[in-house]
């Protein structure tokens, strides 16, 4: 029991490890200044094929729901994560982000009807603050709308979370077609919105679109499948803490691939981040996972921070 718990915890974790990758593509192979673009490209090409390769469509107050939680967990979330990267300083959305099991567990009182523990709140705060330690760098003053787009983007995906943990899924209906139907929802509320804010599609060279590739099949299809599975599968609190696993991929690929530098206090961040990402596991049981879900019983659930977007100011 105890391994089969751990494996599916490992297999939750390479979603948010995937997207700690994402600033690295982004800025080395995708053209530049088109955050809007790129979520719309990691969003809609792989609920499309998600939907193609299952072909299940909601039913009933199903379409709403997948609506509800496509804009939340997608549509929403992609563009106040990048609007807050590019107006924060330095990794500050990254951190901003970090404290989603904070807002989980809040939410998760309220929604799910599950008590938060003392250990999952300082758990919390030392990723929080280990993670601040990864990401910042002295800079400037806070942008007020930055802020208000980071702790908007938090308050969305942690959100759309607890919502899927709540509603779970229709009977018969896999996590991987719940999967396309949020992205593809994201996908097209993110579209208009790209469309009228940086206007027609940018031409794009090989490198670009292997990079799109990478991002809409591994690091989104993919990824989103493996942690709305985790979320269906795991407790609220073994799914929050694996959260600040992206950033810390994205300083260790920034440093092993782009030559970045890591100073003794990041390593001493990533640490304690990591540490608390482990504590975050400890004596969490497994959640029922039948098809169709059940959720009288008090379970919770929790929020990744995809953190691509703290990166992109880095």
């Amino acid at each position: 029991m105890a391994t089969s718990r751990a494996a599916l915890i490992a297999v939750t974790a390479l979603a948010p490890v995937s997207w700690g990758t994402t600033y690295a593509v982004t800025t080395e192979f995708l053209p530049p200044d088109r955050p809007l673009f790129t979520g719309l490209m990691r969003a809609l090409p792989a609920g499309l094929l998600l939907l193609a390769l299952t072909r299940v469509l909601p039913r009933g107050a199903w379409w709403g729901k997948a609506a509800v939680l496509g804009a939340l967990n997608i549509g929403a979330f992609f563009p106040l994560l990048f609007l807050a990267a590019y107006r924060l300083p330095g990794g500050m959305a990254a951190v901003v982000g970090s404290v989603g099991p904070l807002f989980v567990v809040g939410l998760s009182a309220v929604l799910l009807g599950q008590r938060a523990s003392v250990r999952s709140v300082l758990a919390g705060i030392a990723a929080a603050f280990g993670v601040s330690l990864v990401v910042l760098k002295a800079a400037g003053a806070m942008d007020p709308i930055g802020v208000l787009a980071a702790v908007a983007s938090t308050a969305s995906m942690s959100t759309g979370t607890v919502l899927t943990k709540k509603w779970g899924r229709p009977e018969g209906v896999g996590p991987l077609a719940l999967t396309g139907w949020q992205l593809t929802a994201g996908g097209l509320l993110i579209a208009p919105l790209a469309l009228l804010v940086e206007g027609a599609p940018p031409a794009l060279d090989a490198p670009a679109i292997g990079g799109y590739l990478y991002l809409a099949l591994g690091n989104t299809a993919v990824s989103y499948w493996l942690w709305f599975r985790g979320i269906g599968r795991l407790t609220a609190t073994q799914v929050t803490f694996l959260g600040p696993l992206s950033p810390l991929t994205a300083a260790v690929v920034g440093w092993a691939a782009l030559g970045q530098a890591l100073a003794p206090v990041q390593l001493a961040g990533m640490a304690l981040a990591f540490g608390a990402t482990i504590a975050g596991q400890l004596g969490g049981a497994t959640a029922k996972s039948p098809r169709s879900f059940s959720f009288t019983e008090k379970n919770a659930k929790e929020v990744s921070m995809d953190v691509t977007g703290q990166a992109l100011r880095r």
